[in-house]
């Protein structure tokens, strides 16, 4: 009498489902990590939110309508100032010199203006050209001698200071000499709150950016390349190409923060925003822009400069020394990176 043997049977359907259910079972903190990659903004508007009741019960004043319309003037430059840097930290790299290609612009534009005579509207094409030249400094020094971008925007912050100084001679342009074109981003509209075109320029420049990272060909590369370039590479995009049209979009933001700047001083001055580059960097590290490159949401930027804004204005008005509001920013800066490395080993 033979003997048969009989193949093992497939396991039951069931029991494949609930073994996968188990391998894949996460718990409750790494789902909110999961959620926080998917969706950086949260994190930043939730602080944004509980810093606005927080300082809105410690002083009433703050959410009183005339202080509400300072906060976002305030955020206006740096908040455009951090969409340009929001592009170049979304490519893995830094830009060092925003505010300094900033303030060049804008003593070109008012030079131009006010001591050639130059009409208003060439006086501001002349700015964008100085900003996109910037970019393509920039630009052109990552991509053609494959320098790191933190070298390299740390040598043209330098540089970009020194020539602002020369083109000045250390001197201030007053608004009441520049054509009113110029200093038209410091103008007001009233809406429940008195809101400048500045700050107007700036949510539409989110507006088209947001647009132009999300829905368009280029916007994917942009990801690509800043969450891995040489994957990128391979897959057929051009890397360098990418990389230098980032910078020269940087450069031309960073000329229309130089208008909105005019507006805000009511002037041209080498001597503003001193401390542009590093607000700037703090927006978007406190926005959820990962500084590794490939994630994060330019609206995020948005909201890491009204943090920065709030938190400025409503421990002003709790009384607390100025010293005291930049150790809460910098507290902030360390507590956004420490979240942003924490969310990042959901891809572990």
């Amino acid at each position: 009498m033979s003997e048969t043997t009989t193949a093992p049977a497939d396991p039951p359907t069931s029991a494949l489902h609930l073994a996968d259910e188990f391998l894949n079972r996460q718990t409750p903190i790494q789902r909110v990590r999961a959620i926080l990659y998917r969706y950086p903004a949260i994190s930043p508007a939730i602080v944004l939110v509980i810093a606005v009741v927080v300082f809105g019960v410690i002083n009433p004043r703050f959410l009183a309508p005339n202080n509400l319309s300072l906060i976002t003037q305030q955020v206006a430059v740096i908040g455009t100032l951090g969409v340009a840097e929001t592009l170049v930290i979304l490519t893995a790299g830094i830009d060092l010199s925003v505010g300094a290609a900033m303030v060049l612009s804008s003593v070109v534009i008012g030079n131009a203006a006010a001591g050639m005579g130059v009409p208003g509207i060439l006086a501001l094409l002349i700015g964008l050209v100085t900003g996109l030249v910037t970019g393509l400094i920039n630009g052109m020094l990552v991509t053609r001698l494959n320098l790191p971008p933190f070298i390299v925007t740390l040598g043209t912050l330098s540089i970009f200071t020194a020539l602002t100084l020369l083109l000045s001679n250390g001197a201030t342009v007053q608004g009441n000499k520049l054509p009113d074109i110029i200093t038209w981003t410091g103008s007001t509209f009233h809406i429940g709150v008195d809101v400048t075109f500045g700050v107007l320029l700036m949510l539409v420049l989110y507006v088209v950016i947001a647009f132009a990272l999300g829905r368009t060909a280029w916007g994917r590369h942009v990801y690509a390349v800043g969450d891995d370039k040489e994957a990128a590479r391979l897959s057929g995009i051009r890397v360098n190409r990418v990389l230098l049209s980032v910078y020269l979009v940087a450069g031309a933001i960073v000329a229309v923060a130089a208008w909105i700047q005019i507006g805000r001083d009511f002037g041209s001055s080498p001597n503003a925003a001193v401390d542009a580059n590093l607000n700037a960097i703090t927006a978007v590290v406190i926005g959820g822009i990962s500084l590794f490159g490939g994630r994060g949401n330019v609206w995020g930027t948005l909201l890491g400069a009204l943090i920065v804004g709030v938190f400025r204005n409503g421990l002003a008005l709790a009384g607390l020394d100025v010293l005291y509001q930049t150790l809460a920013v910098g507290i902030l800066v360390i507590v956004a990176v420490s979240i942003d490395q924490w969310i990042r080993k959901v891809r572990k």
